[in-house]
C-alpha cells in the first residue's frame, strides 16, 4: 500500500490535568473513509482540531503528504492539502451558492487578495469552483442565496467550498447533523463520490451512515482509543458494545 496521506503519531492534548486526547495514532489513506466514533466528551472534535491545526498538540506529531505539519497554523495546513468542515456550518449566508464556492476557490490563487491580478488566475479559480459545484451536486442551486438554502444544502455547500480549495484530505465533523432521512441519504451519496479522490476522516453521530460509509473505525472514550478495525470488527468488540453501542443507544 502507498504511503498514508495523513498520519498522526502518539497525538496528545492536555488542558491542565485533563487529557482530552491521549496517545492517539491513526493513518488516513486515499480512497478510504476513516470514521472516529465515541460518546460525548470522547475527544473526537479535539482530535479533528489537532489534525487541522486549530489547536496545537501537547505532544505527538502530524504528517501531511510526507511533511511534518505539527504546530503549523490552520491556514498553512489547509494550503498544504487539508480541507475540513465544522459542526456549525460556516458559509456566507447573504451570498449565492456560486459566490461562496468561488470565494473559496479564489483563496488558493496566487495573491488572492489583490484586485489587479492576472485573468488566468480568475479562470483557474472559476474552473475549480465549477468542479466543486458539480461534485457537490449543487448545479441546480447555483444562483440560490445560501441563507435561503435548506440545512442539507448548506452542508453540501460547505463541503463544496472545501473541495474548491483542492484538498487531498477531508476532515468532516458531523456532516449529517440535523438532517432528515432524504438529506442524509444525499450526503452519504456525496461522500461516497468524494471517496475515490480523497483521504477522509469522518466524525459522525449517525451510526447507520457510519457503518454504511466507513472502511475503518476508531473508537474513542475519555480521550483514548479503545478499539479500531473494520466496521464488522468494531461492531463485534465487547468493549465497544459496553462503552458505546450498548442497549441504551447513547452515543456522541
Amino acid at each position: 500500500m502507498t504511503e498514508a496521506v495523513l498520519s498522526a503519531r502518539s497525538l496528545t492534548k492536555r488542558f491542565g490535568g485533563l487529557a482530552a486526547v491521549s496517545d492517539v495514532t491513526l493513518d488516513l489513506w486515499r480512497e478510504r473513509i476513516h470514521a472516529v466514533i465515541g460518546p460525548n466528551g470522547a475527544g473526537k472534535s479535539t482530535l479533528t482540531n489537532l489534525l487541522s491545526g486549530d489547536i496545537a498538540p501537547t505532544s505527538g506529531t502530524v504528517q501531511l503528504a510526507g511533511r511534518d505539519v505539527t504546530g503549523w497554523s490552520p491556514e498553512r495546513i489547509s494550503r498544504a492539502g487539508l480541507g475540513r468542515s465544522y459542526q456549525k456550518t460556516n458559509i456566507f449566508l447573504p451570498f449565492t451558492v456560486w459566490e461562496n464556492i468561488r470565494l473559496a476557490a479564489q483563496s488558493r490563487t496566487p495573491q488572492a487578495a489583490r484586485w489587479l491580478r492576472l485573468a488566468s488566475s480568475v479562470r483557474e479559480a472559476n474552473a475549480r469552483a465549477e468542479r466543486a459545484l458539480e461534485l457537490a451536486g449543487l448545479q441546480a442551486r447555483r444562483d440560490a442565496v445560501a441563507g435561503a438554502a435548506s440545512h442539507g444544502e448548506q452542508r453540501q455547500l460547505e463541503i463544496a467550498m472545501t473541495l474548491a480549495t483542492d484538498p487531498q484530505v477531508l476532515l468532516l465533523d458531523e456532516p449529517l447533523a440535523g438532517m432528515g432521512t432524504a438529506e442524509a441519504e444525499r450526503m452519504v451519496e456525496l461522500l461516497l463520490r468524494l471517496k475515490k479522490d480523497h483521504a477522509m476522516l469522518l466524525v459522525e453521530h449517525d451510526m447507520d451512515a457510519v457503518f454504511a460509509l466507513a472502511d475503518h473505525l476508531t473508537v474513542m472514550v475519555n480521550g483514548q482509543v479503545i478499539a479500531g478495525g473494520t466496521p464488522a470488527q468494531v461492531r463485534a468488540d465487547p468493549a465497544v458494545q459496553s462503552a458505546y453501542l450498548g442497549e441504551d443507544g447513547a452515543h456522541g
